[in-house]
């Protein structure tokens, strides 16, 4: 079974991530691909407590309820240490039973990092990865000689989707109607909850 992983704090989810999603899908014809709220990333700023984490994850289920081919892992949620994604990955084997290697969706910014990520040398012999363009120029030479250190890629093209999370907080902070960047549900659950009423 071909599975690809999306991980990314989803904070909040919206209907960019589906789009990712469900481009992947199609393009692949992936068995499932499993998103996992990130709980404790180390190259993200997010101070939040165990709640904050757990209503990501929420809102997440929430957001991919309607497709049979999405489903949510809570292995972030669950672990207290950081969030590293060789951990979760190799976690994700014995969980899920692995024998093939899985994919992993990432943006164009993150993966001319991803020399800097931890176990890095481990992680490329765990996953192929899924390269979506972001707002950064493409590079062959920097992609070549990432390819030449052993990482498997797949650079796809997409449309660029104009909604972010951080479009999303500021509207929820002005109480306004979320209708052209997320589900009903997820909008539901974030005003019920009173999330994001202090904003920066």
């Amino acid at each position: 079974m071909e599975i690809c992983l999306y991980q990314g704090t989803f904070n909040p989810p919206h209907f960019g991530h589906l789009q990712v999603a469900e481009f992947v899908l199609k393009q692949f014809h992936f068995n499932k691909i499993l998103f996992i709220p990130a709980a404790n990333p180390p190259h993200k700023d997010l101070k939040e407590s165990k709640q904050e984490a757990l209503h990501r994850l929420e809102m997440t289920k929430l957001l991919i309820s309607k497709n049979k081919d999405f489903q949510i892992s809570d292995i972030e949620y669950r672990r207290e240490a950081p969030s590293y994604t060789y951990i979760t990955v190799k976690e994700l084997y014995k969980e899920l039973k692995l024998t093939t290697q899985p994919f992993f969706i990432i943006g164009d910014d993150a993966f001319i990092k991803i020399k800097s990520w931890y176990q890095s040398d481990k992680l490329k012999k765990l996953v192929k990865f899924i390269v979506l363009p972001r707002n950064n120029e493409y590079d062959k030479e920097l992609f070549d000689k990432i390819s030449k250190d052993g990482y498997n890629y797949t650079r796809i093209q997409m449309p660029k989707i104009p909604i972010s999370s951080t479009q999303i907080r500021q509207l929820v902070k002005n109480k306004k109607e979320l209708d052209n960047y997320t589900t009903k549900e997820v909008e539901k659950y974030i005003y019920e909850h009173q999330l994001y009423q202090n904003v920066n």
